[in-house]
């Protein structure tokens, strides 16, 4: 392989990863979901926090890397109009299919049916593509800056809250705090990706594409010193209890639940130090799938190749296998994840992580022919409406 190529597949190999570690959370939610939160170490356990928590790792990578597919992009077109069109499609396509695909798919009904709907990753990628279309006119460094001060600035804001700023106390949800907002009676939308931070992380991946045009020693280089640099920067930041996170460790009553409450840091919106600690071993990796050649890094690259493909099609797959499982088994078509509340579950509904982990071992190899069926097929046709997928 030519340096360009193995540059270009470790990038689908880590997205590839990130798309199926993310398929736990989503098979959480519909297979095996607990009444407690996973992260609350007064009521979870190791296997349900590291279940959960090894998801944290996906959002930050995905949206980064499209940064970085982004800047790529525009290497290859070498036309800063075209892309900044493509990113304005593209994002607006995104949020399309977050509030009537997605939506669809979770609830079984459209959004504008039941109580309202939700926006999650897709429409955050969505959204900063939007904004990313304008920051591609600014140089990098500006571009650079701009990420550095929402990535790492946004928690200077954590003391303004929606209610300071009146009726426009939705858009501070929608930017930065996240949440329900009723828009008619009981009808709304709950914002559970404030894009502010999400703009920073995609502005970042776009600048880190410059990284991935340097010669394979300067870019291993630069991986390490990345990942290092972050990951010093987490846990120095992470020990002082001083900035970053809005939830403080502390000490535990063992040496892992101490360690839990150390990495137990905010998703939404995402803290400086949840983006440290993904992104940091997210390089290191990204050299690692770059530096050695695995049989399995193959298995991995067939989805990083079509992960929106993966995701859009997934929630629907497992909405209706976790149901028809519930029928054959116990008789009753159950809908998990629309019965957020453990009271209302039946008597027979036990959370396992053992039916989880099957299920989603199940839904990736499934997805594996599924997606390697059609990154075959989009590779030998030329359609325009393929880019889009």
């Amino acid at each position: 392989m030519t340096d360009s190529r193995n540059r270009i597949q470790s990038l689908d190999i880590l997205r590839g990863l990130v798309i199926i570690l993310m398929a736990i959370d989503h098979v959480r939610d519909f297979w095996s979901v607990e009444p407690f939160a996973p992260e609350d170490l007064t009521q979870t356990s190791p296997e349900y926090f590291f279940t959960r928590w090894i998801t944290h790792f996906c959002a930050p990578v995905f949206v980064f890397l499209a940064g970085t597919s982004a800047f790529l992009y525009q290497q290859k077109i070498n036309d800063k109009k075209a892309l900044s069109q493509f990113l304005l499609v593209r994002g607006l396509w995104l949020i399309f299919i977050e509030v009537v695909v997605i939506n669809a798919s979770w609830t079984l009904g459209f959004f504008w049916f039941e109580w309202g709907f939700f926006l999650q990753v897709i429409w955050a990628i969505g959204v900063a593509m939007l904004a990313l279309a304008v920051l591609i006119w600014l140089s990098d460094v500006m571009i650079l800056l701009v990420a550095l001060l929402l990535m790492f600035g946004h928690n200077l804001l954590n003391f303004l809250t929606p209610a300071d700023f009146g009726n426009l106390g939705w858009l501070w949800k929608l930017l930065h705090d996240g949440g329900w907002q009723p828009l008619s009676g009981p009808w709304g939308v709950f914002f559970a990706y404030p894009i502010l931070p999400w703009i920073g992380v995609i502005a970042a991946g776009y600048v880190f594409g410059r990284v991935m045009l340097l010669s394979r020693e300067g870019r291993f280089r630069w991986l390490l010193w990345l990942g290092a640099g972050s990951v010093l920067l987490f846990i120095v930041l992470r020990w002082t209890n001083w900035y970053g996170d809005t939830a403080p460790w502390s000490s535990q009553d063992s040496a892992l639940y101490t360690l839990m409450s150390f990495i137990n840091t905010q998703k939404y919106p995402p803290s400086m130090l949840y983006l440290l600690m993904t992104l940091g071993p997210a390089f290191w990796l990204l050299r690692w799938f770059e530096a050695r050649d695995h049989r399995w890094f193959d298995f991995l690259r067939v989805f990083g190749r079509v992960p929106f493909f993966f995701y859009v099609l997934h929630f629907i797959v497992i909405h209706f296998t976790s149901m028809l499982y519930f029928k054959l088994v116990h008789g009753e078509w159950f809908d998990l994840a629309n019965t957020q509340n453990p009271q209302n579950w039946p008597e027979y509904y036990q959370p396992s992580l053992w039916r989880l982990y099957l299920a989603w071992a199940l839904t990736v190899v499934f997805f594996y022919y599924l997606c390697r069926w059609f990154d075959r097929y989009k590779s030998t046709h030329k359609q325009w409406w393929l880019k889009y997928l």
